[in-house]
């Protein structure tokens, strides 16, 4: 079962993926798709406040965060990782719990990368925000940072997202039923 969709003017077929029993999401992936993620960059910095720094979340934000800040012409942009990595150092972190994912997670933030956003307006940018999970945990990493979250963007919104007035993105992503029609 695959949902279509047109994003940033593109279209694209999302494979419907079972997350519970009762509920299916459309995979929506840009890894990979180099003219989607340069269109869906396009679109968001259209619509995207001034701004010092670009924060994301590995892994899936990591090709529109690295295209934005190149439209942008920002020289960095700054990653919270999944897994401390040996060369950082002052490693501070939040835990995360993601609809795509099974389990619960950690991100962690370099200090000289915090020390970057201390008083600076910081977009915190993903692929998709659903549950707001991965955004609250980037949201506290910033904070914990010192820095201002000056906007909060997707390509995509995804259940309850939709609501949220402090999000800005480009499109609505429904849920889905196991037959492959979308929840009411």
């Amino acid at each position: 079962m695959y949902y279509r969709m047109n994003v940033a003017g593109l279209d694209r077929d999302l494979p419907i993926c079972k997350v519970t029993d009762d509920l299916y999401i459309a995979g929506f992936v840009i890894f990979g798709d180099q003219e989607l993620t340069v269109a869906c960059a396009r679109e968001l910095l259209a619509k995207a406040p001034a701004y010092d720094y670009i924060i994301t979340a590995e892994a899936k934000g990591i090709p529109l965060a690295h295209e934005m800040a190149h439209q942008h012409g920002d020289t960095k942009y700054i990653l919270a990782r999944k897994g401390p990595k040996l060369y950082m150092r002052d490693i501070f972190d939040v835990t995360v719990h993601s609809i795509t994912t099974a389990k619960e997670q950690k991100l962690y933030l370099d200090g000289a990368d915090a020390a970057l956003m201390k008083g600076k307006r910081i977009l915190i940018v993903d692929d998709v925000i659903s549950t707001g999970e991965s955004l609250s945990a980037l949201e506290a990493l910033v904070t914990k940072a010192g820095g201002e979250i000056c906007g909060r963007m997707a390509i995509l919104a995804e259940g309850d997202a939709q609501d949220r007035e402090d999000l800005v993105y480009l499109e609505k992503l429904p849920l889905f039923n196991p037959d492959g029609t979308i929840k009411a």
